[in-house]
Formats: C-alpha cells, structure tokens, sequence
C-alpha cells in the first residue's frame, strides 16, 4: 500500500513539474507582465504532494514495513522511534527524496516572494529548477527509489549502522541538505538572469536571501557533523579532513565568496559576472560532493552508497550542468568595464574571494588526488592533515589581516580610514600574544602569528561597533566570531597534548606529568548492544588532579557491528577525551588519551557565527 502511494506521488510529480515547464514556457510569450495564476497553483500542488510523498516514507519506517527495500535495509522493529524517523533520510534513497522535497519547496518559495522583479526572470528561473527537479526525480524513480518493494517480506530489517543512531546524526544531514540544495535555486536564478539579461542590483537583491539561508544553514550541518565526528568516531578532534567532510566545504567556501560579492554587485552594480561563476560553482560543488559520496570512489565511515551506477547518473548529470553554465556563459559573457581603486572596500572583498577560491582549490586537489593516483597508478595514497595545515594555516595569517582592515575602508574611495587606530590594534595584538606566548611558554612561530592575527581581527571587529553611527550587526558578530574561532582553534592545536599507549587491567604507566591506571572492566548488557566498560583513572602529577573516565567498546545486534565510544569530560577551559579498542589476543587495550583546550568555545564560535548569518537574513528580509 505504501509503496504504491509513493510511486504513485513520484510519477505525479514528474507530471507537476512537466507542467509548470510548460506552463511557464506558454506565460513567457505573453505580452503582460503577470505570471498565470495556474503556475502558482501547480507549484503548491507540487510542494504539498511531494512533502506528502515523503511523509509516507517516514510512516513506512515507524510501522516497519519491511516490504520497502530500503525500510528492510535501513531499520529494525526494536530501533527507537527517533531512529526510526532519522533513518528516513539516513540512507541514500531517502536523502534524495529530502533533495527533492528542498528543490521543490525552495522553488515554490522563490516564486512567491519575488513578485517585484522581473516575470521573464522569475519564469525562466522556475523552468530551470523544474529541470533539476526532473533530474532528480528520474535518478530516485529509476536508480534510487525508496518505494521498491521486495517480495517476500522479510519478517525483520537488518537495522540502521549503530554509528548513525545519534542525535548528532539525525539532524545533521537536514541541514547540511538546506545548504547544499539550497544552493540551487541562485545557480537556476543566475542562468535566468544570463538568459533574461536581468542583472545587476536587481539580480543579487532577489538571491541574497538564498544564499544567506544556504550559508547559514550549511555552517550549522558542518558544525553538528564535526561534533557528531568528535565524540563518536574518536578521532579526537574538530576537523580531520576527511573526504566526506571535504566535500561539504567546498560549497561552504563558494557560498562565504558569494555573499561577499553579492555586497559589490547590490551596492556598486559591479562584478556581476564574477557573482554568476560563483553562484554556478556553489550548486555544481554541491552535486559534485553528492557525486563523490555516492559513487564509491571515497573511502570514508559516513559514505552513503558503493555503487558505481549511481555515481555515473550523478557525473552524467553534473557533466550537462557544466556545460550549460559554461555555454551560457560563453555567449552571454561582457568585458567588465568596473573601475575598482585599490584601497577601496570593493577591492578587500574582491581579494577575499580570492582567499577563498585558494582555500578551495587547495581542499578540492586534495580531494580528488588520491582518486586520480588510484586511477592511474593504482597506488592508493591519502591525503591528510599534514598536507592542509602546511598550505592552508600560513594563508590564514594574511587572510585574517585582511579580514581586520577591509571594513575600515571605504566604498568607491581610494584611501584607507583610521589608520593609526589600525597600529594601535594591531600593536594590543602583538602585547596580547607576548603575554600568552610568556605565561604558556607558546614557542610555535606559526601558532603565534595565527593568534596574533585573529586577535588583531577581534579587536578590530569589537571596536568597529563604537566608531561608526549606524552599525553592521550582523558583519560584526560574524568576523568576531571567525576571529574567535581561529582564535581559539590556534590556542587547541598549540597546547592539546597526546598519549597513546598500550594497557592491561590492573596496571599503572606513567607518561610525562600523567599516571594512567586501568582500574576496571565491566560487561554491560543493553537491548541492542552490549559494551565493555573501562575504568581509567588518569593523575595529572603537576596539578595533582584525578580524573575517572570510562570508554566504551561497544558490540551491536542488529547489524552485528563493533565500535568504539569515546569518554569525554568538557569543562569550559578544556575537554579530557579517551578511547579504548582491544588488541587481538591480547590481555592489552590500546589507549588514547587527548587534553584539548577550549574545545567548547571553537563550538560556541561556529554557533555565533551562524547567528550572524541569520541577523543578516533578517535584516536582509525586512529592508527589502
């Protein structure tokens, strides 16, 4: 029954889209500047049947009927009710129906709520989201479509992988999905514009709702995914550059260039052009990381499918993408005649966008290298840390001074405004960092520099507020808090410290100023995994401090999976995390101990910084 009303509703919406290509094709050669009523009645039509279509998804994995593959698959009758639903959108198929359902509603949205621009823009917008609508609606019905039933049915599913039974993990991919498919609907109103010659103010005024909507909500799916990554995959830390995570940064980077622009483009009439590569970039980035996730190509523990058919319909499709965006730029593309003087405020953005465009390089080449050494070689290499850190950090320390001057300058002036304030800044930094540098015996010359340039940023962002008559709210929260962030990211990587070592039950190694000793091993029994529970306790010789933690390592039922759970003590000055996993017959457990300091405050620095992003949508939504 569930099924037939899901392919039901699929096939509909292919119709509904169908329709209002149509439709909108039709109201294009019309004389007036009014859209038919009709189109805006389809396009409810088409978001309500597909959040419908998806409801009963979600329905099919609360009452487990298990006559749906990916229900079989993906849940079990004993799982929680909360995992029950999460794993609605937990697992391929039903993460494209969530594509869906944001293309759709998205669509819909745009439709209504730029009723002051252009018709022929707005139309020609709507065709190209429904094309990508179609795009997608084909790939679920005919590769990847959650309604396909098996027959038999099997009495009882073969459960949701236990690392993804997290509340981390259930909210994490609705949002990363807002950012990335949100994505879409400035790539469709950017091919719009080339196509109705709609540009300029008008243009980036219709988007920058969009993109800060995208923005903010791709900055929070990052920041849960990286805690849910913290705790659970014991990697021990913030961000460890692993493929799948690379690939939900890249559109991050595009989008923080985007929205700079889109202040030249709104404010000066200028870079226009530059403004719809970005836009196209953004969405092709996001299917280019859905492409890579999907494929099998990335080795990674939160890849969502090894199936390389499934990679070549989304390559296929990326490819057609590109070329349109290329083809329309090809023939649309005009010699800019902006003249932009050196030290005006257009040319600090216009050189963020090219930190940016660095950042992304950098990340997407380390990416996709071990796939082309793989390919050509068959050498299988990775890339981590070490590569990143060594190309991206230095950068960072130029870019966040530029960060600190770019808003004291001026629009269109070529001169620069309170200088000697910027030298009296800068010089706090330098005394602040000394002291830090002298109290925690801070050596690292690229640690020192970092801080001295993000608190140079701080500084310069905090006494922003107080200079200037009328305020930029939400720009002063979101520089305060990328300053913070890389602030207190410099001080975690220049004072963690990390042990590693092997110990037995009932034995004490000293390491340094620590005394780890392994007081204890339980066996605890739950309903769907049992867990071997270790007690450690860890004396700090140098403060006389006693800690007791207790890792996991945990055995799942249904599937039958062995994982390992973090122990973790948060404070607000630092965070004591601990792994156990056991050596094959060994009496030994490998033990993994970390002191991380101001972990929680890199998280509350990604939390403002998102705030900022929704203030600016606020402020954006009421002046327009």
């Amino acid at each position: 029954m569930l099924s037939n009303t899901g392919n039901f509703l699929l096939f509909i919406n292919i119709f509904l889209s169908s329709l209002i290509i149509y439709n909108s094709y039709k109201c294009l050669k019309t004389k007036n500047n009014i859209i038919f009523k009709n189109i805006y009645q389809i396009s409810l039509v088409q978001s309500t049947l597909v959040l419908i279509c998806f409801f009963t998804l979600i329905a099919a994995f609360i009452v487990s009927d298990f006559s749906l593959i990916t229900v079989y698959q993906n849940s079990h009758s004993l799982k929680p009710l909360f995992y029950k639903i999460s794993g609605t959108w937990g697992n391929h198929e039903g993460s494209l129906l969530l594509w869906v359902i944001i293309l759709t509603i998205f669509s819909f949205l745009f439709l209504i709520t730029n009723k002051n621009h252009s018709k022929h823009y707005r139309l020609y917008t709507l065709i190209i989201q429904n094309f990508l609508i179609l795009g997608f609606l084909f790939f679920i019905i005919f590769n990847s479509n959650p309604f396909s039933s098996i027959n038999p049915i099997p009495k009882e599913g073969l459960g949701l992988n236990p690392i993804l039974q997290d509340p981390a993990l259930a909210i994490h991919p609705p949002l990363l999905y807002i950012g990335f498919v949100g994505s879409s609907i400035y790539f469709s109103a950017a091919m719009a514009s080339m196509i109705s010659n709609y540009s300029g103010r008008f243009f980036a005024q219709s988007i920058k709702s969009w993109v800060l909507i995208s923005w903010t909500f791709q900055t929070l799916g990052i920041l849960v995914g990286s805690i849910w990554a913290y705790y659970e995959l014991g990697w021990g830390g913030f961000w460890f550059w692993d493929p799948v995570e690379n690939a939900s940064l890249l559109p991050w980077f595009a989008m923080t260039a985007l929205l700079h622009s889109l202040l030249v483009l709104e404010k000066r009439n200028s870079l226009y052009f530059w403004t719809i590569i970005l836009c196209l970039l953004t969405f092709t980035l996001s299917v280019t990381g859905t492409f890579l996730v999907r494929s099998g190509i990335l080795n990674s523990v939160h890849t969502f499918a090894n199936d390389p058919t499934r990679g070549l319909y989304i390559l296929i499709f990326l490819s057609l993408m590109i070329l349109a965006s290329i083809y329309f730029l090809f023939i649309k593309y005009k010699p800019s005649n902006d003249q932009i003087n050196s030290n005006s405020k257009e040319t600090f953005i216009l050189i963020n966008n090219w930190f940016m465009m660095f950042y992304l390089i950098t990340v997407l080449l380390g990416t996709l290298y071990p796939i082309f050494t793989d390919a050509l070689s068959d050498n299988k290499i990775s890339v981590g840390p070490p590569f990143y850190n060594s190309v991206i950090i230095p950068i960072v320390v130029v870019f966040l001074l530029f960060m600190a001057i770019g808003p004291q300058t001026k629009w269109i002036k070529n001169k620069f405004t309170n200088l000697k304030y910027l030298l009296i800044m800068f010089s706090g930094a330098l005394i602040i960092n000394f002291a830090i540098a002298y109290f925690f015996r801070s050596l690292s010359l690229i640690s020192n520099l970092i801080i001295i340039s993000s608190i140079f940023l701080i500084i310069s962002s905090f006494f922003d507020s107080f200079r200037k008559p009328r305020i930029n709210l939400p720009r002063i929260i979101s520089h305060l808090s990328f300053g913070f962030l890389i602030f207190f990211i410099g001080l975690n990587h220049n004072f963690s410290v990390e042990k590693d070592f092997n110990l037995k039950l009932g034995e004490t190694k000293k390491i340094d100023n620590y005394n780890f000793y392994l007081q204890d091993l339980k066996l605890n029994q739950y309903s769907n995994y049992k867990a071997v529970v270790g007690k450690l306790q860890i004396s700090n010789l140098a403060t006389n401090e006693i800690r007791t933690l207790k890792p996991e390592i945990r055995i799942y039922n249904n599937p039958e999976t062995l994982t390992y759970e973090a122990s973790i003590q948060t404070n607000f000055f630092r965070d004591y995390y601990l792994t156990m996993s056991n050596i094959d017959r060994s009496e030994y457990y490998n033990i993994k101990f970390q002191e991380k300091p101001l972990m929680i405050w890199i998280w509350i620095s990604v939390i403002t910084l998102s705030f900022g992003g929704f203030l600016s949508l606020f402020r954006n939504a009421k002046n327009n």
